[in-house]
């Protein structure tokens, strides 16, 4: 394994591991997921980069697109959810609730 690919797949392990164990706010759970896929983002340019086909060059704009879209929804449901509860924090979020 090279050092890039131990770099990229640190980064999405520390994402996925802060994810399962610092999940008491929605604004550190999103903070991880957008960490998580800026490290798929990287990987994936490095990986376009390194075939130089033109074939997959679309894949890590249309992956950003994305995560810019999961961010913004992600940032809607924060402010939804701390008007209507008062906080971000995820134990407070009930789903049985409307």
């Amino acid at each position: 394994m090279t050092l890039t690919h131990f770099s990229f797949s640190s980064m999405f392990l520390l994402g996925l591991l802060g994810l399962t164990f610092h999940r008491s706010h929605l604004l550190s759970a999103l903070l991880c997921l957008e960490g998580m896929m800026l490290s798929l983002f990287m990987a994936l340019s490095f990986w376009t980069l390194q075939l130089s086909s033109t074939n997959f060059s679309t894949a890590p704009l249309l992956l950003l697109t994305l995560s810019a879209c999961e961010a913004g929804t992600g940032l809607a449901l924060l402010v939804a959810s701390s008007r209507t509860h008062g906080s971000d924090h995820l134990q407070n979020l009930n789903l049985l609730q409307c």
